[in-house]
């Protein structure tokens, strides 16, 4: 009897051990799926694509919604009807979460549709390899509009963005260069917003090309070339004046009858355009020289001055 009782106790035991290890076994099991299909912040990172371009601009939401309240309020307060929290809400929509090398014209429109706004006639002013000169100038003058003086381009000028298909849906480590697809936010961006500008243009068009660079002023692969050009209404805009612009001290790699000058000129011609050039625009000459007043080109420049 004794026996059988201890028998009984040994399974009993038995049992219970095998238990508590399948248990055990069961809650092992369940941790490390609960790891591998509920990826934390590092998880996520360590698998977004490397791109070239710089990443998310950080505080994102916060530099758009603070830039846009600033343009509605003072640089252009006749805009101040413009919702600021709905115009960062559909740039949000259309990029977070998506594949960064596979953005639409679509994604964009309704953000178009949303900021878009009338140019004064006779103040739009183009460019191209004059980022720094151009902007300069148009913050001295306020006679003439560059695509980062309207809304579009002020809440967008040196930021990045581009999402991910994955969470957060947002990739602040880096983002596709053009020449690593050409469907990026960025290019995709401010092609639409080019378009725009230029579309909206009217009476005199003023056009800041660079006769300093080897490339030539006229790129045809320039967002000048390729899209505004194309987009300028005839009927709309009476000429087109160019301003080739050197930089102080040279070198003079191109002129007003230059070969890439005569090529855009005959491109516009062709679209019934009237089209003027100036090399070094006085005025703009001026500008530059009062960085540099000692310098023997701006000597030159204030010949004749009174």
């Amino acid at each position: 009897m004794l026996s059988q009782n201890s028998s009984f106790r040994t399974w009993h035991r038995t049992v219970l051990l095998v238990g508590v290890l399948v248990l055990l076994v069961s809650l092992v099991v369940v941790i490390v799926l609960a790891v591998i299909l509920t990826p934390g912040k590092e998880d996520i990172s360590s698998t977004l694509p490397q791109w070239k371009g710089r990443g998310t601009t950080k505080n994102l939401q916060e530099v758009v919604l603070g830039r846009c309240y600033n343009y509605i309020t003072t640089v252009n307060p006749e805009l101040g009807n413009k919702d600021c929290l709905k115009i960062w809400e559909t740039l949000q929509d259309a990029f977070m979460y998506k594949n960064p090398c596979n953005i639409t014209t679509d994604d964009y429109q309704p953000l178009m549709d949303l900021a878009r706004h009338p140019v004064p006639c006779n103040k739009s002013l183009f460019w191209s390899k004059t980022n720094e000169l151009v902007h300069r100038y148009t913050k001295a003058d306020d006679n003439f509009l560059t695509l980062e003086d309207t809304l579009l381009g002020y809440i967008a000028d040196q930021v990045s963005w581009c999402g991910d298909p994955a969470s957060p849906g947002i990739n602040y480590e880096s983002c596709p260069k053009w020449t690593e697809c050409e469907s990026n936010p960025s290019t995709v961006y401010w092609k639409m917003a080019s378009k725009m500008f230029a579309e909206e243009a009217c009476g005199v068009v003023q056009v800041m090309l660079n006769g300093s660079i080897d490339a030539g002023a006229f790129r045809s692969s320039s967002i000048f070339g390729s899209v505004e050009i194309f987009n300028l209404d005839p009927n709309k805009v009476s000429t087109i004046q160019i301003w080739l612009m050197h930089n102080i001290g040279g070198p003079k790699r191109d002129s007003c009858t230059g070969y890439s000058i005569t090529r855009l000129k005959s491109i516009l011609e062709e679209r019934n355009f009237t089209v003027s050039c100036e090399d070094n625009y006085r005025p703009v000459w001026l500008f530059q020289c009062a960085s540099e007043p000692g310098h023997e080109d701006c000597r030159l420049c204030l010949c004749g001055v009174q």
